[in-house]
């Protein structure tokens, strides 16, 4: 199995960046998945399917430490990483407490999150070819 036989979820209520996101991870090769918030994300990854989530923590009806708090009690495999323009402590704190692999302040370049997906796919997939 290739890396690029992993599918992404990548959740973001912002549409041009989640397109963009989508369409650049894309172009690396990775297969992806958008959702538009975190109950839309919940939705995607009960249907299975889903290698590694991608998540804004500033999101209506349900952000992302919701999400990850959910993934944790269903999937606790699941490796998340969480996105945010607007970090702090407290966020920080709560997203390492649920067992978030990753944080990445927005902006962030796309060879950033490329290295982060790759390893979290690596250390919970095993080596790829």
């Amino acid at each position: 199995m290739q890396w690029t036989d992993h599918q992404l979820l990548i959740t973001d209520d912002d549409d041009a960046f989640r397109a963009t996101l989508g369409d650049a991870l894309s172009r690396k090769g990775f297969r992806t998945r958008l959702a538009c918030d975190g109950m839309e994300a919940l939705q995607v990854i009960e249907h299975g399917g889903i290698h590694l989530a991608l998540f804004d923590v500033h999101m209506p009806r349900l952000d992302g430490l919701g999400v990850l708090q959910s993934i944790r009690d269903r999937t606790p495999r699941l490796p998340c990483i969480l996105m945010s323009a607007k970090l702090d402590d407290g966020i920080i704190a709560r997203a390492q407490e649920l067992g978030a692999e990753a944080i990445l302040p927005k902006p962030f370049s796309i060879s950033a999150m490329v290295d982060a997906i790759r390893r979290l796919l690596e250390a919970t997939y095993g080596r790829q070819h």
